[in-house]
């Protein structure tokens, strides 16, 4: 994926060298962590932006057993065409080796389509996702989905390789295959503003969502709304998962 979102997100970016390992910054639980929440970076953030951002303190709010990662994976790793490998490699096989119960992935912007990007290459391998606005797409294939609806949408033939002019539909394509498989989407997540500019790209993948996953706040395309809706999100969304994990 050479030139991946090259447009429109140029924006994206901030300062990295993705010849050099992930940054990562590890916020440890309050409590003894039983669960790890890795956060993906936004439209231009890099990790002292995420730590200004409020995120940190909004997942440990709702659940203070969760160490928290906050990660670099900026706009260099999409470029090479590697970034969910490199975060399987990097992020996610160490600290499944560090013996979590759980692990989420949370995203906002360019993140939440990384988070999304990250399931489709390693289907159900994270535990949870929060995606926060995430990029979908250019408007022309979004409106192409909204107006058939997407089960009846049609990717067409399933190419040879993902590349920078087909990344957007195989993401589709993988979204679309949840609407089988509704164990998955019960630990899908999705918050937005209402007045984000991605909003009119958000009713699709809500469609595939429960109902009671999808929740939409005043504001746009922002941290100030992003924190506040994950700390809201995973408090709800606690409870339910343990329910879950003690059901026979």
């Amino acid at each position: 994926m050479a030139l991946l979102v090259a447009v429109a997100l140029a924006g994206c970016l901030a300062a990295v060298n993705p010849q050099a390992p992930v940054p990562q910054a590890l916020l440890p639980a309050d409590e003894t962590p039983s669960r790890l929440v890795v956060v993906l970076p936004g439209r231009g953030d890099d990790i002292q932006a995420l730590r200004e951002s409020g995120i940190a303190d909004a997942i440990q709010s709702a659940w203070p057993d969760a160490d928290v990662v906050l990660t670099g994976l900026g706009f260099g790793y999409y470029m090479q065409g590697r970034a969910p490998q490199r975060l399987h490699d990097e992020v996610i096989v160490p600290a499944r080796a560090r013996g979590y119960r759980e692990i989420w992935l949370t995203g906002a912007s360019m993140g939440g389509m990384g988070a999304l990007m990250y399931d489709r290459a390693y289907p159900g391998d994270a535990d949870g996702l929060v995606l926060l606005a995430p990029y979908l797409g250019d408007r022309t294939l979004v409106e192409e989905i909204s107006a058939r609806g997407l089960a009846q949408w049609d990717a067409g033939p399933v190419p040879a390789e993902v590349d920078a002019g087909n990344y957007q539909r195989e993401l589709w394509r993988h979204l679309q295959g949840w609407r089988h498989d509704p164990a998955r989407t019960r630990s899908v997540w999705l918050g937005y503003g209402a007045g984000d500019r991605l909003a009119k790209a958000m009713p699709p993948l809500a469609g595939l969502l429960p109902e009671d996953h999808v929740v939409v706040a005043e504001g746009g395309h922002a941290w100030t709304v992003w924190s506040p809706l994950t700390q809201r999100m995973l408090t709800t969304a606690g409870p339910m998962r343990l329910d879950a994990q003690r059901s026979p």
